[in-house]
């Protein structure tokens, strides 16, 4: 083959995987494109109707839990983080992974344990009521759970490691040129955190409370359980009690709109956030050590949030389930249950990661703007509630199914049915596009820190293109890429909102068998299920904190 005609095949070759990105890409924008369709072909009076009656509950409760969880949030992740950063005492490098620990309890979990531990005659509560001299729950009884506070608070301590990662990460980046420049300009050492440091970790802290306000406004099974009802429980009701598609599109356009602000906000938070510091002789922050006492207090300060978001439910769940199995073993539908869970989860891991290896790949291949914008739309379904995705889904395949069955009436006078919306495919679509971020964000950073004087030594060898990527570059970012099929995989087990909207008749996974006995107030049937999801969300809090302790100075 001639020098052109290998130049040829080559760039065929990376315009074959630029095809394949903008292919992925497009899957992604069908749903919302289709969600923009039919809200927009809805009917004349149900605007008027939804702002009338549905919206404005809906979004000042929205609001409400989204301002209060993100406050709780940036206050206690920011807190922890400053805490194992800037102080030494006993037990800091146990709370620096353990801090991690509420990622691996679903929101919805949290809720569903902490409605029995702290119900009126539950543990708690009797405890409380026996201290203090009381019988009954009529003679006294707490705050009812079930109320915007509880879950603003419930949602807060499971959220805030989303600020505790990067703004940790950000702290411990800190150069100890600047805050001994701060010493010496006379500022004391107790404002040091108030005056340099928080100010420099900004765009961390943003970055962490938009990812938290995202996962709370992905959120279905804590507000429903806990009364609150919010755009995206509004959205389910619409469409599974009164069967209204349009509304039910027409609310998820609203919630969409609030992603999109809540994204911007974050950007525009850190836009104009810089600073840079002198690559030479460039020391890390070192900590401080502290008296025994104070250790004491700095150690019980940052084991409250790991008690409240993972110990007490964690605790509860394994008592629960231990009931459970002593008094009638384990049930057959477990069995059932964990292989339709890790099933689809397997199936969608897959899916998921080889389509973000054809973005990831592309946009080595073939840098530029096509590229760079395939990329960003093959994220797009991470920024949306799962409810969002599911509803789009749920009307694009639906019109494809009622296309296949008019064709299959009209030639051969047979009706198809829900070919698609009746097996397994529409629920591994809206994993695949809700957690493609998550594979293509991985995969690109790991084919990042491949130099390009290895493509450049592989093309000299005569390496085709489709060659270099699978003898160098994927062995190379083989580690990225496992990190990334895990995050996925545990987060597929976890997702709740489009599991219940799409999941096949008769299919039940840990997730929605939960919903189901939480919903009936059968505590005790799910615990088994919970306590299997907690179990398998332990494997990304393991994977951080090693990486954690890989970049920990």
């Amino acid at each position: 083959m001639t020098s052109a005609a290998r130049s040829r095949h080559r760039r065929s070759t990376g315009s074959r995987w630029l095809v394949c990105a903008g292919t992925i890409a497009g899957f992604v924008l069908l749903p919302f494109l289709a969600l923009l369709l039919q809200a927009v072909q809805g009917s004349a009076g149900l605007w008027s109707h939804l702002i009338s009656t549905v919206l404005p509950v809906a979004l000042r409760d929205t609001v409400i839990l989204l301002s209060g969880v993100g406050l709780i949030a940036a206050v206690v992740g920011t807190t922890t983080a400053w805490l194992v950063t800037a102080y030494t005492f006993p037990g800091r490098r146990a709370l620096e992974w353990a801090l991690l620990l509420p990622l691996a309890v679903p929101t919805y979990i949290i809720a569903y344990a902490y409605l029995d531990i702290l119900h009126p005659i539950g543990p708690v509560q009797g405890a409380v009521r026996w201290l203090l001299g009381y019988s009954s729950p009529r003679e006294f009884r707490l705050p009812d759970l079930r109320s915007m506070t509880g879950c603003i608070l419930l949602l807060g301590f499971v959220l805030y490691p989303y600020v505790y990662i990067p703004v940790r990460a950000m702290f411990l980046t800190q150069s100890a040129n600047l805050i001994e420049a701060a010493r010496t300009l006379g500022i004391p050492r107790r404002a040091i955190f108030w005056r340099v440091a928080l100010p420099l970790a900004r765009p961390a802290v943003a970055v962490g409370v938009s990812l938290a306000l995202m996962e709370a406004l992905n959120d279905i099974g804590a507000s429903e359980f806990l009364g609150v009802r919010t755009l995206t429980v509004s959205i389910y009701t619409t469409w599974v009690t009164r069967s209204d598609l349009p509304g039910a599109a027409q609310i998820a356009l609203a919630l969409l709109a609030i992603v999109v602000v809540l994204v911007a906000s974050e950007r525009w938070a850190r836009g104009k956030q810089r600073y840079s510091s002198s690559a030479q002789r460039n020391r890390a922050f070192e900590p401080r050590r502290v008296s025994p006492a104070k250790g004491l207090l700095l150690f019980a300060t940052g084991l409250l949030p790991i008690l409240v978001g993972f110990a007490a439910p964690a605790a509860y769940l394994v008592v629960e389930a231990w009931k459970r199995v002593e008094f009638a073993g384990l049930s057959p539908r477990f069995l059932i249950e964990a292989v339709n869970t890790i099933g689809l989860a397997s199936f969608a891991t897959v899916m998921t990661i080889l389509s973000g290896l054809l973005v990831a790949y592309a946009g080595r291949l073939r840098p530029g703007a096509a590229s760079a914008w395939f990329l960003r739309l093959s994220t797009l379904g991470y920024a949306a509630p799962g409810t969002v995705v599911a509803i789009g889904i749920l009307i694009v395949l639906g019109t494809f199914d009622r296309l296949i069955d008019r064709t299959a009436t009209s030639w051969f006078g047979i009706s198809t049915g829900l070919v698609v919306m009746g097996s397994s495919a529409a629920l591994l679509y809206a994993y695949t596009v809700r957690f493609l971020a998550i594979s293509a964000g991985g995969i690109e950073a790991g084919l990042s820190r491949i130099p390009l004087s290895f493509d450049h030594a592989a093309r000299t060898l005569g390496q085709s293109k489709t060659g270099t990527f699978r003898y160098i570059h994927l062995p190379l970012s083989k580690a990225a890429i496992t990190a990334a099929g895990l995050l996925v995989f545990v987060d597929c087990v976890k997702e709740l909102p489009a599991t219940l909207l799409l999941r096949p008749l008769n299919v039940e996974t840990f997730a929605t068998h939960l919903y189901g006995e939480a919903a009936r107030g059968t505590y005790e049937e799910a615990s088994i299920a919970a306590l299997a999801i907690v179990a398998i969300g332990i494997l990304p809090v393991i994977l951080l904190a090693r990486l954690g302790r890989v970049s920990s100075p």
